[in-house]
């Protein structure tokens, strides 16, 4: 019996050489926080694709998109997913990129792995190529899937916080609008021609490691191309390992990782979530004297005023209760934030109460 292969120690900030499902499975177990995957997509084109004036388009027709079936693109889909979810820790999330000849088939094969789907994103161009045959709809949007490695996953990275304050204080939505790889970002060779045919841009990459990573995570891309994941990762704080089969590409990665300039620190620091900051009862500002039992809150349109009892509960009318209860019944809603609903009125102003806790928090010391 052959002996087990042990994984090698891993290295960050690199680029692995060689066939991507082999130096999946030599890396260490559980050594990854995020993964970003853009696998070959099996285009089945048929011959060369021409303009309306027969010039040709630079398609993908390199021999790494090109499976003899679905059955064998299959098989390869599930031992590179299998691979890398070997590799993830506990918490880690996949992102996993593809266009409709390949993604619907990947979506499948990551449930039966135990992945759960958490997402699916559409990237739609702002420039996309169009049909130049003009017999189907054009191609306007690749689509991402999003997944944790287990239903049982639940502390996974997600900076809802920090994306929704650089969205005008909006969720952001599952659709992105961004250009695609062009201009000065693309890579060129000597003769002027396209390094890789299907480049990422750095907007995408850099959406993706601001929503579901932190500085210092180590990310993993295993079909690592021309380096866009390792190159965003570098400028905003992150670790990167890419697994890279052709040297041609390989080379032109590690030069173009090596001349990014890294952010400062300040400019990647994450501000603390509502989840991650200590909880506060209302009762503590009754304890540290900013409310006094007897006071009346009110809303911001002063409509209704709830008196505040001793033991931290409000009343209002018959009904007793949390803040939040008291807000939900006066407005007759299910449910109310009661540290945004309630404010104290001095003179004129209103003050809402959330400011309160935030001064308490803010008091407290540091861990």
């Amino acid at each position: 019996m052959a002996p087990a292969v042990q994984p090698m120690p891993l290295v960050r900030d690199t680029i692995l050489l060689g066939d991507s499902i082999a130096m999946l499975n030599s890396l260490p177990e559980a050594s990854i926080d995020l993964i970003f995957a853009d696998p070959p997509y099996n285009l089945q084109l048929e011959g060369a694709l021409s303009r309306p004036d027969q010039s040709l388009v630079d398609a993908v027709d390199d021999d790494w998109d090109k499976f003899a079936s679905f059955a064998d693109y299959d098989s390869f889909t599930h031992d590179w997913l299998k691979a890398a979810r070997r590799v993830m820790k506990p918490n880690a999330t996949l992102w996993v990129i593809g266009s409709y000849h390949n993604i619907f088939r990947v979506g499948s094969i990551m449930q039966d792995l135990g992945f759960w789907l958490l997402n699916d994103i559409v990237w739609r161009k702002a420039n996309p190529m169009p049909n130049f045959r003009g017999r189907r709809f054009t191609n306007a949007h690749e689509t991402m899937i999003w997944a944790s490695k287990s239903a049982a996953a639940k502390s996974y990275t997600f900076h809802y916080e920090a994306l929704k304050a650089g969205n005008e204080d909006t969720q952001v939505r599952s659709d992105w609008y961004l250009p695609l790889c062009t201009g000065g970002e693309r890579l060129k060779d000597e003769a002027g021609d396209k390094v890789h045919p299907t480049q990422k841009p750095e907007a995408l990459l850099t959406r993706i490691l601001l929503s579901s990573s932190n500085p210092g995570d180590v990310v993993l891309d295993p079909f690592f191309g021309s380096g866009t994941t390792g190159a965003v990762a570098k400028r905003l704080g992150r670790h990167f390992v890419g697994i890279e089969r052709d040297p041609t590409y390989a080379k032109a990665a590690e030069a173009r990782i090596a001349a990014v300039e890294p952010l400062e620190d300040h400019s990647l620091a994450i501000a603390p979530t509502k989840r991650s900051e200590p909880r506060i009862p209302f009762n503590a500002l009754i304890e540290a004297g900013m409310i006094a039992p007897g006071l009346e809150l009110v809303d911001a349109k002063r409509r209704f005023r709830a008196k505040v009892k001793a033991d931290g509960s409000l009343v209002l009318g018959p009904a007793t209760g949390s803040i939040h209860k008291i807000g939900a019944l006066a407005q007759g809603l299910p449910a109310c934030n009661g540290w945004t609903f309630w404010h104290i009125e001095k003179g004129r102003d209103l003050i809402v109460i959330d400011t309160l806790r935030q001064d308490i928090r803010a008091a407290m010391p540091a861990d």
